[in-house]
């Protein structure tokens, strides 16, 4: 489809936001990219990962212990693209462009491309949210039907019970068959991905075959074909549960809107920040532990309006758009608990396996 367009700003909605916030950034004095307690993290999380890789594949840990650790990796793994790889990919783990450029490498290394998720992230994602047939986060077609002018088959009708399977194979889908398929065909969807340079052709082939060297070959060796199968599976089932849950539950709730272009303009109905808060949740936002494993995803409206702003900043200027959204009489929706947001999450995917097709406008 083409892309649609939004209406003109009616409001001084979002310019009292980017003009609050900015205020905000002038008072303390800080930049609004990471700071030491992003690279601290950055360093606890990289460590980690190394630890638990080299005593799996080289130590031989006991069994139960090897499983253990494997869930483990799964989730530091999820963790890093979370807070350093996201942060790198968006322009605000650093001020300096090689540095972020070397945090989004991170993707990479972990067996994906940061120059096909720039494309199908940064700029679909980010600008089309939750719009059917360009956001390419809501593709999850025949297993799943996220929002309600899809498809119904009959598998949908149990995908509230079946959608946690589906969940856990998303990293292994995306490394080994996605990011192949976008470079194939240039297209993220129907959209065509920036053209890439020769060095972007090496790094796609060079990272792959050397995470295909460090998570299959390499095990294979040390520990045996079984041993690495049942392990890898742990692993990367766990990595694509955690990163699954953690996304769906920003978009795909009981309260988001899935907008519809109208027919006739090709626009949608709100301007571009509306369209955001209407599209974005919160969740957890009190809990510290969620908030550092997550790496702020837990804060995605702020992070919605603001993607070059560190993750680091979220809970500081949720209490800003907080406070213009109350004043603008503009509607901030925000989980309190992790189980809440997932409870949502399931009860909509239940609505879905029941509601017919969407009629188009």
């Amino acid at each position: 489809m083409v892309t649609p367009k939004f209406i003109a700003p009616t409001t001084s909605f979002y310019a009292e936001l980017k003009s609050r916030t900015n205020a905000y950034f002038e008072e303390i004095g800080s930049h609004p990219t990471g700071n030491y307690k992003l690279y601290i993290k950055a360093a606890v999380l990289i460590s980690s990962l190394v630890f638990l890789y080299v005593h799996l594949v080289f130590l031989t840990p006991p069994v139960w212990l090897a499983l253990v650790e494997c869930v483990l990796m799964g989730g530091v793994t999820a963790a890093i693209g979370f807070n350093i790889m996201h942060d790198g990919g968006h322009g605000s783990f650093s001020r300096k462009k090689w540095v972020n450029e070397l945090a989004g490498l991170t993707l990479n290394i972990l067996g994906a491309n940061i120059h096909m998720w720039t494309t199908k992230h940064n700029i679909i994602h980010h600008t089309y949210t939750n719009i059917d047939g360009v956001d390419d986060d809501l593709d999850a077609k025949p297993f799943l039907r996220l929002c309600e002018n899809q498809e119904h088959l009959k598998i949908h009708k149990y995908q509230h019970y079946y959608f946690w399977g589906a969940y856990a194979m998303l990293y292994m889908y995306w490394i080994f068959f996605t990011d192949y398929a976008k470079y194939f065909t240039q297209k993220v969807g129907d959209i065509p991905i920036k053209k890439m340079s020769r060095k972007d052709h090496f790094s796609f082939w060079g990272f792959k075959v050397m995470h295909f060297a460090l998570f299959v070959v390499v095990p294979i060796y040390t520990v045996g074909f079984l041993p690495w199968l049942v392990g890898f599976l742990i692993y990367g089932m766990f990595t694509g549960l955690v990163m699954s849950i953690v996304f769906q539950l920003a978009h795909t709730i009981e309260h988001a809107h899935f907008p519809v272009p109208t027919e006739s303009t090709n626009r949608i109905e709100d301007e571009w920040a509306l369209h955001q808060l209407k599209t974005t949740s919160n969740f957890a936002t009190k809990n510290k532990v969620v908030s550092w494993l997550t790496g702020g995803l837990n804060f995605q409206i702020e992070h919605h309006l603001f993607p070059r702003i560190s993750h680091v900043h979220y809970p500081a200027i949720s209490k800003i758009i907080k406070e213009a959204c109350a004043e603008f009489g503009v509607t901030y929706h925000e989980y309190p608990k992790t189980r809440n947001a997932i409870m949502s999450h399931i009860s909509h995917l239940r609505q879905l396996a029941l509601q017919p097709v969407m009629a188009q406008r």
